[in-house]
């Protein structure tokens, strides 16, 4: 089992940068698959970016293309999402969430039911 704590959110100006961090604590953080998404108010949770156990990454394009990339460092089980060029529409709860684990090395996915486990989301904030 994993835990998973999101950060980084912000306040941010259109055109701007954040760097949201997924901090897991739990076994073998290095054979989960993580992916982030987001939930604006009034919309549906959307995928945002997986990157998979083996450091294999997937993005929304058409929302995120060359503007969002995401990263992973197994020594400090931390995910990142380095976030440029920050619009309006980026606007929304952005969580985190693991699939996977030990013995159950999965890849990529951006459907959220295929993900076991989920942070409680930071917000971000895009003034135009």
């Amino acid at each position: 089992q994993v835990q998973l704590d999101e950060s980084g959110g912000g306040l941010v100006q259109a055109g701007g940068s954040l760097r949201l961090s997924c901090a897991a604590s739990g076994r073998a953080f290095s054979s989960y698959t993580v992916g982030w998404f987001r939930q604006a108010p009034g919309k549906e949770r959307e995928f945002v970016a997986s990157i998979s156990w083996s450091g294999i990454s997937t993005y929304d394009t058409d929302s995120v293309k060359g503007r969002f990339t995401i990263s992973r460092d197994n020594a400090e089980n931390t995910v990142y999402l380095q976030m440029n060029s920050l619009k309006p529409e980026d606007t929304a709860a952005y969580s985190c969430a693991a699939r996977g684990g030990p013995g159950r090395r999965v890849g990529v996915s951006r459907f959220a039911r295929e993900y076991d486990y989920w942070g409680q989301g930071t917000q971000v904030t895009v003034s135009s």
